[in-house]
């Protein structure tokens, strides 16, 4: 075996965002100077990860709530948009490479995870072709800058997982979302409407098209606050309303629901709602993105 360590570069620095450590700190430092920090610390935050133009401001609402000083590591949960996936997978590298500085992945967790055999590897390509856990390095590197030799990171591929298995992957995660010192990051897009994304759903009662938008969301996103798998569940099957990160969510609430059975006390507020664009005919296309944060009681 060498010991030669494997990197991740930041294969959508550059297009997403940009690759410049200055002037990406410099945005950073800017949407999130705007945001009040009133849920901290957070336990766990669901955030978009679409290109900063987009969704920059947005997520700014959610990493503000991350306490540095008591953050330790950090589990990135993303929705799998390339390969077909029926369980999770964890990254073959140790290194996540961002323009401001590289994290390292926790390989003690993982070998815990690994051990669990409810995990498949990703290879090096699916990991760098895949957005939605990367949109959150250079979030996650920027709140914890001020102890940045002292966090690894734990990124987890979420795929199309059933109900059950969301149950399973959400007791697994449990025992680490009890602990103060682990952050849990979710990763999600809301509503992605349009031709494109074929999904149309348009609730004529509520005006204009991105009206109906946001009051689907909105719905989706009071069901979240309320911290129940099934009603989400539910909505997902009433509604199918394109939430790319549906899978992650629906771990976080599982891991919350079984320790909320141990008597802990959680609430979860959202803290931001956003659309890319306002639909306002068919020819139209949006995303929406939605900030908020866990907090422990």
């Amino acid at each position: 075996m060498s010991n030669r360590v494997l990197c991740r570069e930041a294969s959508h620095a550059g297009s997403w965002y940009t690759a410049s450590g200055p002037q990406l700190n410099a945005q950073l430092e800017g949407w999130l100077s705007q945001v009040q920090s009133t849920k901290r610390p957070a336990r766990a935050i669901i955030a978009p990860h679409a290109g900063y133009t987009y969704c920059g401001s947005c997520a700014a609402h959610a990493y503000k709530q991350v306490d540095p000083n008591i953050t330790r590591k950090i589990f990135i949960l993303g929705p799998s948009h390339h390969v077909p996936l029926s369980r999770c997978a964890l990254s073959s590298v140790d290194i996540y490479r961002t323009p401001l500085y590289d994290l390292r992945i926790d390989q003690k967790i993982y070998g815990e995870l690994w051990k669990t055999g409810m995990f498949e590897r990703m290879s090096l390509q699916t990991d760098e072709d895949e957005h939605s856990i990367e949109m959150h390095l250079p979030y996650t590197a920027k709140a914890m800058e001020s102890h940045k030799d002292e966090f690894t990171i734990i990124p987890v591929l979420v795929g199309a997982l059933s109900e059950s298995k969301e149950q399973e992957f959400g007791k697994l995660f449990s025992k680490y979302l009890a602990d103060p010192s682990i952050l849990f990051v979710v990763s999600s897009d809301f509503c992605h409407w349009g031709q494109r994304f074929r999904y149309s759903y348009y609730d004529e009662s509520q005006g204009e098209i991105y009206r109906s938008i946001e009051h689907l969301d909105k719905m989706g996103m009071s069901i979240i606050e309320q911290l129940d798998p099934v009603s989400f569940s539910n909505y997902l099957k009433k509604y199918h309303n394109t939430i790319c990160g549906r899978h992650p969510i629906g771990v976080l609430l599982n891991a919350i629901n079984e320790l909320q059975k141990n008597g802990m006390n959680m609430s979860f507020s959202f803290l931001n709602y956003a659309q890319s664009s306002q639909c306002r005919n068919w020819q139209d296309s949006s995303v929406s993105y939605a900030a908020g944060a866990l907090m422990v009681h």
